[in-house]
């Protein structure tokens, strides 16, 4: 488990509410984000991700050897750019530290977009993501030789932006790729 929600920081509301495609008519609408850990030659590196709820697309991403808060604000910052700056959309996390932290907030605040949390310890609150790197996991690294972070990194990279997004069928999107979706569904 890599979430530390054993903390004081300022915890946002449940938007989500378990609603995962319902009210996702569009892109930019809700967003899943979370972390999870990949074992390197050199140790763990983290990666955070960011996934649209419309498509199930990767949209910012990041990896780091650390945890940190700019994980995953790094990764809020390639889906805020990738996405044209919307506004509006619920951005939705576990209560671990990197996400209660003022800089998370604060490109939240300075994006206008909503800020969701699951509730504590509930896994099943955020199972988009969790789905996803689980996807990953079995599909690109468990089998593979170790890796090293530079390896793991491209691995990653190839996983999300060749396979996944442009080529992977997915139930939620009727067996089509996120890419092949989006270009359906928006006119």
């Amino acid at each position: 488990m890599t979430t530390d929600s054993n903390h004081q920081l300022p915890i946002a509301p449940n938007l989500l509410e378990r609603d995962f495609t319902a009210t996702a008519t569009a892109p930019n609408q809700k967003w899943v984000t979370d972390i999870t850990y990949l074992w390197t030659s050199e140790g763990w590196i983290y990666l955070a991700v960011i996934i649209d709820l419309f498509s199930r697309a990767v949209i910012g991403w990041s990896m780091s050897p650390h945890m940190k808060g700019d994980l995953v604000c790094d990764a809020l910052k390639m889906a805020i750019f990738r996405r044209g700056r919307p506004q509006g959309v619920i951005v939705h996390s576990d209560r671990g530290s990197q996400y209660c932290s003022g800089d998370f907030r604060y490109l939240l605040k300075k994006h206008e977009l909503q800020q969701s949390m699951s509730r504590k310890g509930n896994c099943w609150d955020n199972v988009c993501a969790e789905s996803f790197f689980h996807s990953l996991k079995v599909e690109a690294i468990h089998g593979e030789p170790i890796m090293d972070r530079k390896t793991m990194r491209q691995a990653v990279f190839e996983y999300i932006e060749v396979d996944y997004n442009k080529t992977r069928r997915h139930s939620a999107n009727g067996y089509v790729s996120p890419e092949t979706f989006e270009l359906k569904n928006i006119a």
